[in-house]
């Protein structure tokens, strides 16, 4: 056990804010639980990480003598990476980034450092609220593939990911995409209803009109923007989230994504030289909680949406997107 006494600087400031610097070994996740656990307290009373601090407060922490001490060497691996990420969005459990088209999600046997995961996880290192060899290490709460861009998002402890998880899985977390389809849309708006099968073999979505076994029902509602030069942008809300679910069910409705040489045809495609990867960004995340755990309490009732969609930039360039009151890169 240890006490610390509060001076000028953490005057009026959160406590969870000030156990890093008293807990120099401690990843934010273990902080966490000896809040949770009631083994901190100030000036007798049991705190937890919204305690405000006063000069003169006495903080006594029940843990381990080597919580205290700052570890003398750094990670050899996340101490050298310099973080390239562009965050919309961050508190103490959440992170919403922006990934660019061409990053991957997380390391795999071909890339084990340029991934939006391994990004994230050093700036945590870096910041001091993470550190390898905890209980728990910062994790995606969804994917996008390689070449669609757009938000992601992470949780920095167990418990933010369980939360996520389940508000992702109730449908609770809206999620709208943009793209580009090949051909003019017969119909301006409209619903996408098919039956997807992926087998583990298998890279592409198999899209079925009735139901088999194995196969996933999927859902996407669309509505056309813009079309022009052959090309329409399209904006699509999931209904359900299944693998590849927009770029096989716009390919089987005839309407492939500029770009997509998998679900499309490579020769569509080779008029459009600049284009590398399919035209498709989760651009805009709705955040609507029936019940708000604490951990997700930051983000419920909001909007967060990209600035910027190259694509639609490049091939729409009048298209003007309206941003959310809130949210957005910084």
């Amino acid at each position: 056990m240890k006490v610390l006494v509060i001076d000028r600087e953490w005057d009026g400031r959160r406590l969870i804010r000030f156990m890093p610097r008293a807990l120099p070994s401690a990843s934010m996740g273990q902080i966490r639980k000896f809040l949770r656990l009631g083994r901190v307290k100030v000036c007798g009373k049991k705190a937890d990480g919204e305690t405000i601090l006063h000069a003169g407060d006495e903080v006594a922490m029940y843990v381990e003598d080597e919580y205290f001490v700052k570890p003398e060497r750094e990670d050899p691996f996340y101490s050298k990476i310099r973080p390239k990420l562009t965050v919309l969005y961050e508190d103490e459990h959440v992170m919403l980034l922006d990934k660019r088209a061409g990053v991957i999600c997380h390391p795999d046997e071909g890339e084990k450092v340029n991934t939006l995961l391994t990004h994230a996880q050093a700036y945590l290192y870096q910041k001091g609220e993470w550190r390898p060899g905890s209980s728990f290490a910062p994790a995606l709460c969804n994917r996008i593939d390689r070449f669609t861009s757009g938000i992601v998002i992470l949780a920095k402890d167990a418990e933010t990911l369980r939360a996520m998880d389940e508000k992702i899985r109730t449908r609770e977390v809206q999620k709208y995409y943009l793209c580009i389809v090949h051909g003019r849309m017969k119909y301006p708006e409209g619903t996408l209803r098919h039956f997807l099968l992926k087998k583990p073999d298998e890279k592409k979505t198999r899209v079925l009109h009735k139901a088999e076994p194995g196969a996933k029902e999927a859902v996407t509602y669309y509505q056309a923007i813009d079309e022009r030069g052959g090309l329409t942008l399209c904006e699509c809300l999931l209904g359900t989230g299944r693998t590849h679910q927009i770029r096989a069910q716009f390919a089987a409705i005839g309407h492939a994504l500029l770009g997509d040489n998998q679900y499309g045809k490579v020769r569509q495609n080779e008029a459009y030289p600049s284009v590398r990867g399919q035209a498709l960004c989760a651009y805009r995340l709705i955040f609507d909680f029936e019940d708000v755990p604490q951990c997700l309490a930051g983000v419920n009732g909001r909007t967060f949406q990209v600035r910027d969609v190259p694509f639609v930039r490049e091939f729409f360039p009048d298209v003007v997107i309206p941003q959310p009151d809130e949210g957005g890169e910084r």
